[in-house]
Order: structure tokens, then C-alpha cells, then sequence
């Protein structure tokens, strides 16, 4: 992706030295420009939060878009929203304006719990984390840490919260607590939340990421440690959650779904209406897609493939630029030389990209999404048992176990081309190898989810495997055992429920593995589609090479068992 920026911006250079220029105009008087380029200057006005983002996008845009004016405004105070400007508005800001106001989600910024870096039950909280439920306790009322934390004294754990409504919002969602029954007196500024939070060690205080952020050193204000979320309610902060280190961690911790959604707050760009100037759309369209990328620099998750798609057809309906009659007169030596240019440069653009794929490190930037497998694309049939293992279980009425494997494994695999299973009468034990499922040579072994013996294997999938991908609750079940401890060792599997949410850190379990190998395997960079919102290309390991099978049976399958 980056070879992509800098040829956009060779392209930008070029262009900008042939048809004109671009300037950011960031609170200065005009008058130096001519009068045609002076009326089509992009008016913005943000909210002193979000002003060195502004300025970022406005330099990168510029970069795209030579000739372009733009004129930058920090706003201090609400005002109504004038007509022809675009606000860039954080969550600080936001109640202050008109929200029935047409405006766009541009990206996320996290709200979080804060405490004192000395809090005596640090380690404890880093490691096992708080619920949603435990925050809510906090909120609620006067709590004793040991009523929160176990093992811990009996001192007051005095809350705050941020007078910023968006941060009291989110709270509420999270939490299920009504804002109308949070305590008025926990409600406080946000810097008296943040010395109060760094002098009282017993303190937890709730704010917005960037409100605590030391931008100089990637790291939090003085004295302030963030608490963490424990997502899937296990007790424990386990490694793939563990995304709190820094405020870059935790941005792209939120970014493939570590975090909680509804803990994430947005920023807008909004209008009086609905804009219609062609250099608007541009614009609004530039930060939606490329100047995402700017964005997690500054403390904020980017949008999701979704979001991203809901702008862009939100900003569909595009206007024809103003024929202001002062076309650019271009020589037939002038364009000669500029599309010598563009050779040049394109040729040694296809050198430089055959040398990076030659190069083992890859920057995780660089990984592509394409949305086509998430947790709503998996199918999960009610009524039937699943098991951590990727397989599922039903009794039949005879007291016989059918097994097949579940919806998430296929859609990971691709179309699988051969099986490998045990024969009627053997036996097998809950967590032993039961079946092989084979594409094109590659394998993968899976495991019983039950114990007991094989009394029947599905003759139908020796001669047909690809059914396997197809119907995998009905007819492409694979065997049927006749169980030795089916009440027990089904006291371990998932009913629907509670298997819905453990598919969502199988995702993220997922999306580590695929970083990861990324990062190790430069076949994985040509083929894994992980970038917006943290999607995934729809049978991701299909294409990929028997070393990356491989890494995903030891460090995907295997410590499922």
C-alpha cells in the first residue's frame, strides 16, 4: 500500500508542476491568489481537537489534488453551521452543534477507563481486566475495590466520568446503565477527572483515549494507566486481547475488533446540508478511503469496510466541476515531456514493487481487506453442540453422536478436494485425531469432540468431500459415534449462544494468525485481504501454500484441543 501512496504522489508531483498548485490556508488572510482559484477554495472549519488531523488530511489531499485551495479555520466556540463549509467535528464538540445536521462518521475514538499507575491492584486488573458488568458497579455507585477486584482490600474505588456526552453515551451502551441513573456528582471536567485520577491512587476515571494520550511518546499522560477489557468475560486478560501498551496497540487493537464497538465513539464531518460542490465531495471522499490510513497515527480507529462503503454511497452523487473558462494550455512539447515522465517513473515504480515482494519483512499496513467473511457470514444451526475444535454434535434419538465440522472452517479452507477418516469400530478419544480434510495436497487435522465408538462413516463424502463445504449440518455429517461420556464431555461444548460469541475471538484469534504469517511469509502479502474495520477475504487459506497450512494447524488447531 505504501508503493501505491508514493506513486500517487509522484503522479501529484508531476501533475502539480504542469497544471498549477495547491495550498492549505490555515487561518490567514487571502488575496494573493487570482480571483478564479480564490472562489473555488474549500472552506473548513474544525474543532480544536481535531486540528492537526485536519491539517494531515489537508497536506495529503493536497498532494492528490494540486490546484486546490483550501482554507482551515479552528473553531473555539459552537456556532450555527454556515452554509458551504465542512466541519470537522470531534466527540468533544459534537453536542454542541445541530445533530440533526447532515454529517458523515469518519472515524472512531476510543473511550476507556483510566486509573492511577500506582493503584495497588494494578497487576491484578491487567491481567484478569474488567467486564462490562464490573464498569458498571463502578458507575452505578460507591464501591469498594474488593468488591470489584478479588482478593483486594476494602477501599473505596472512587469513579469519575467525563462531562462529554458522547463518553457518557457509550457508557450507558456498554453498561446498560440509563444515563439518567449515572450520578451527577461523578460527572466532571476532563482535566479535573485527569489530576484527580493521577493523585488518587484508588481512583478510575472514564474518558476518551486522546484526552490521556502523550502523543511525543506513544504513550499515556503521567501517572495514567489504562484498564482492560476483558471482550470474552473468561476472567483473564489473554494475549491476543492484550492491546493496552500503547495508544498505538490500542487503536489497532480497536481497529480488527479487540476492543468493544459500542466503547468507540465517532467523529463527524458535517454540514448545513447536504454538499454538492464537486471539491467538498472530493474531499470527503479522500478521508473516507486513502486518508484513513492517517488517521490511526492520531489516536482514532479508521472506519470499517462498511462505513467506508455507506459514505462512498452516501457521496455518489457527484457533480460536474464549474467550467470557470481558464483551462490549462498545455504544449504538445509540454504533454510530450509529462508522458515521458510518467514512463520513467511508472517503470521504475515496477522495479521498486518486484524488489518489495522479493523482501521477507512486511509492514502490517500493507495487508489488504477485501469484506467477505465475518461473524455474520457463518451459518450455526440451533440445536446442535459445538466444541472449540471447529467440529459440532447431535444425539440422535438411537443414543448415536453425529459429528461434522462447523461453518467457520470451511469458509477458512475453501472447497476441500479429498478426506482422510477412521474406519467403522475404532476407537477414539475426545481431543484425538479423527478426520483430515485435504485441497489441492494441503491438510489439515482435526479432533474428536466426543469419546466413544465410530459405528458408521458417511460413505457419501468419500465419493463427494466438496459436500463437505456445502451442506455441513445435514448431509455431510461424517460420523456417527456411539458415545462413552456424552453428558460430561458435552458440559464442555457451545450451545448457540455462547458459541456465536466465542466465533468472535476465533475471528480475532484468526486475525493474528493471518498478521503474523503475513509478516513471515511473503506469499500470505499476496493473498490476504486484512485491512478495513479488520475483514477478511472469504477462504483466505485456499490459495495460500502448505507451510501456511501448516503454521495454521499448529498455531491455530492445535491449541483449540
Amino acid at each position: 500500500m505504501k508503493t501505491k501512496f508514493f506513486a500517487l504522489f509522484i503522479v501529484s508531483f508531476l501533475a502539480c508542476n504542469i497544471t498549477g498548485y495547491c495550498t492549505a490556508k490555515d487561518d490567514a488572510p487571502s488575496g494573493v491568489l487570482p480571483e478564479s482559484v480564490e472562489s473555488q477554495a474549500l472552506q473548513i472549519i474544525s474543532t480544536p481537537d481535531l486540528n492537526d488531523l485536519a491539517k494531515t488530511w489537508i497536506a495529503g489531499y493536497c498532494n492528490l489534488h494540486p490546484g486546490q485551495k483550501i482554507e482551515l479555520t479552528s473553531q473555539t466556540e459552537t456556532n450555527s453551521l454556515k452554509d458551504g463549509y465542512l466541519y470537522l467535528v470531534g466527540n468533544k464538540n459534537v453536542q454542541g452543534f445541530d445533530l440533526s445536521a447532515w454529517k458523515l462518521i469518519i472515524g472512531h475514538e476510543p473511550v476507556v477507563a483510566v486509573i492511577n499507575s500506582k493503584n495497588p491492584f494494578a497487576e491484578q486488573i491487567s491481567k484478569k481486566g474488567f467486564t462490562a458488568e464490573m464498569f458498571a458497579k463502578v458507575i452505578a455507585g460507591d464501591q469498594n475495590w474488593s468488591t470489584i477486584v478479588n482478593e483486594a482490600s476494602n477501599v473505596p474505588a472512587v469513579s469519575y466520568i467525563s462531562d462529554n456526552q458522547e463518553v457518557i453515551t457509550r457508557l450507558s451502551g456498554f453498561t446498560k446503565i440509563r444515563p439518567e441513573e449515572i450520578p451527577s456528582s461523578k460527572v466532571i471536567e476532563l482535566d479535573e477527572l485527569v489530576s484527580l485520577v493521577q493523585k488518587n491512587e484508588n481512583a478510575i476515571g472514564f474518558c476518551m483515549l486522546t484526552d490521556v494520550m502523550n502523543p511525543e511518546k506513544n504513550g499515556y499522560a503521567g501517572q495514567i494507566s489504562i484498564v482492560p477489557v476483558d471482550k470474552n468475560k473468561n476472567g483473564r486478560i489473554d494475549d491476543f486481547e492484550n492491546i493496552y501498551a500503547s495508544p498505538e496497540k490500542l487503536t489497532r487493537g480497536a481497529w480488527i475488533g479487540k476492543y468493544p464497538r459500542n466503547l468507540c465513539g465517532e467523529i463527524y464531518v458535517m454540514a448545513s446540508s447536504k454538499p454538492t460542490n464537486q471539491s467538498a465531495l472530493d474531499f470527503m471522499t479522500y478521508i473516507t478511503a486513502d486518508g484513513q490510513v492517517l488517521i490511526k497515527n492520531s489516536g482514532y480507529s479508521i472506519l470499517s469496510s462498511a462505513e467506508k462503503t455507506a459514505n462512498l454511497l452516501a457521496l455518489g452523487n457527484r457533480v460536474q466541476p464549474s467550467d470557470n473558462g481558464t483551462k490549462p494550455v498545455t504544449s504538445h512539447l509540454g504533454l510530450l515531456i509529462m508522458i515521458s515522465s510518467l514512463v520513467l517513473i511508472l517503470a521504475a515504480l515496477v522495479i521498486l514493487i518486484r524488489k518489495r515482494r522479493n523482501q521477507p519483512g512486511i509492514d502490517s499496513d500493507d495487508i489488504e481487506i477485501t469484506p467477505a467473511m465475518n461473524e455474520n457470514t457463518i451459518l450455526a444451526p440451533k440445536g446442535l453442540y459445538y466444541d472449540k475444535t471447529h467440529t459440532w454434535a447431535f444425539m440422535e434419538l438411537d443414543g448415536l453422536v453425529k459429528i461434522g465440522i462447523d461453518d467457520f472452517l470451511k469458509h477458512v479452507t475453501g472447497q476441500i478436494t479429498q478426506l482422510k477418516m477412521k474406519e467403522p469400530g475404532e476407537k477414539v478419544r475426545k481431543g484425538e485425531k479423527i478426520l483430515t480434510i485435504i485441497r489441492n495436497g494441503k491438510h489439515l487435522n482435526l479432533y474428536s469432540p466426543v469419546s466413544g465408538f465410530i459405528r458408521k462413516q458417511n460413505g457419501l463424502l468419500s465419493s463427494a468431500p466438496s459436500k463437505i463445504n456445502n451442506l455441513p449440518f445435514t448431509d455431510a455429517w461424517i460420523y456417527q459415534i456411539e458415545p462413552n461420556n456424552w453428558k460430561r464431555e458435552s458440559g464442555f461444548m457451545f450451545m448457540f449462544d455462547k458459541y456465536r460469541e466465542w466465533l468472535d475471538d476465533e475471528f480475532i484469534r484468526l486475525k493474528d494468525f493471518l498478521a503474523f504469517s503475513a509478516n513471515s511469509n511473503t506469499l500470505v502479502y499476496q493473498h490476504i485481504v486484512l485491512q478495513d474495520g479488520g475483514e477478511l477475504k472469504d477462504h483466505v487459506l485456499a490459495d495460500l501454500g502448505p507451510e501456511v497450512w501448516e503454521d495454521f494447524q499448529t498455531k491455530f488447531i492445535d491449541l483449540s484441543k
